[in-house]
């Protein structure tokens, strides 16, 4: 008979927000995978809870060596309980792996529903949360962060990330070059803690305001694309649009089938659109040698 993997969700800041079942799961588990064991002994410690099981750190250090041993010990009856720093597991935290092998190995896993960032962030920021997309940290690197942003840069639904304190301005700035100075956004800092704080405005407001120095934990909800109709968009807009689709791995003629698609024109007239920017790129080339160098 299989175990159970269990995924508790943990508090982003406040103790008390720890669901009563977490104490349960905690005190009953075989195995207790932590990403970091010294702040499980604290959380055990303020819910009053003494853990009987095993306990096995989890991090993302480890993660792919840990999981067959785990999945082992939940393929032999265990049940494993995994919790991460804050909020819920394999949420930009470990846990995907383990998931992915005890759903192949058919071993049932649940969850100790609890405290979410993004959804608290999502949930006092003040846009639209009928509709939104998770998107993790951004990558590290400005081209790379570039790309990405570029990606969903006509993403209707409201966007949310992760960021490192010490890496926001930059961040922010990115945004506020690929969405717009004007996209309105909201950071949110050391959710449901003392210090706990929501600035809110327009990515060119923020971006100066984070240049200042953020500290802590660090959410961003920023608002989707405007609607636009067919009108609305120059030639200039639609070529950016092809070429956002080419940088992520489209043919060319995909992207401009794509984007016609998307904003209900011709395909004719965004494909006239991108030939008529190459040829001006190769006449601003040939009049200056030097430009592209």
């Amino acid at each position: 008979m299989t175990g159970t993997l269990v995924l508790a969700g943990t508090p982003i800041g406040e103790l008390a927000d720890a669901p009563p079942r977490l104490a349960t799961e905690l005190a009953a588990a075989d195995v207790i995978a932590a990403e970091d064991t010294r702040r499980l002994r604290r959380l055990t410690q303020g819910l009053g809870v003494t853990p009987t099981g095993r306990i096995v750190s989890y991090f993302e250090g480890n993660e792919a060596a840990r999981t067959p041993e785990l999945a082992d010990a939940l393929a032999g009856g265990a049940r494993v309980l995994l919790v991460t720093d804050a909020g819920m597991p394999s949420v930009s935290d470990p846990g995907y792996r383990l998931v992915a092998a005890a759903v192949e190995r058919d071993i049932k896993v649940t969850a100790v529903p609890g405290p979410s960032a993004v959804l608290t962030a999502l949930a006092v920021s003040g846009l639209p949360v009928d509709r939104f997309c998770f998107e993790g940290f951004p990558p590290r690197k400005q081209g790379e962060r570039l790309s990405r942003l570029r990606e969903v840069a006509d993403e209707r639904r409201t966007l949310v990330y992760f960021e490192a304190p010490h890496r926001l301005d930059d961040t922010l700035a990115a945004m506020a070059e690929v969405f717009g100075a004007d996209r309105r956004a909201a950071v949110c800092r050391e959710l449901t803690k003392t210090y706990e704080e929501v600035k809110r405005g327009t990515l060119g407001e923020l971006a100066p305001w984070a240049a200042e120095g953020v500290r802590g934990e660090i959410t961003v909800v920023v608002e989707g694309a405007p609607d636009a109709g067919p009108g609305d968009l120059g030639p200039e807009e639609l070529v950016r649009r092809v070429q956002v689709r080419e940088e992520a791995g489209e043919r060319r003629k995909e992207a401009i089938a794509a984007v016609a698609a998307e904003v209900k024109l011709p395909k004719r007239e965004v494909f006239d659109a991108v030939v008529a920017a190459k040829n001006a790129a190769k006449n601003a080339a040939r009049a200056d040698p030097s430009a592209g160098k």
